[in-house]
């Protein structure tokens, strides 16, 4: 099982030029659905939340960012 960054690794990670893009490409395909999985996730319902961030970040534009991002650690 992978492990969760803390919470200074992740928005150091979202303050770089791929985490950025990163950001912008799950606003762009998620839309309504990213919002909704936040609010689940901030409610408890983790399952609901890790399908929608799954199937978006399994696209190939969000693998080669995940990619360059998993370099800068």
């Amino acid at each position: 099982m992978q492990q969760i960054p803390d919470m200074g690794e992740l928005i150091r990670l979202a303050q770089t030029p791929a985490g950025q893009r990163l950001i912008a490409l799950l606003q762009k395909k998620g839309g309504s659905r990213l919002q909704q999985a936040i609010e689940n996730a901030a409610a408890g319902d983790y399952d609901k939340a890790k399908a929608v961030f799954s199937e978006l970040l399994s696209t190939p534009e969000a693998q080669v960012l995940i990619k360059e991002l998993e370099g800068r650690k």
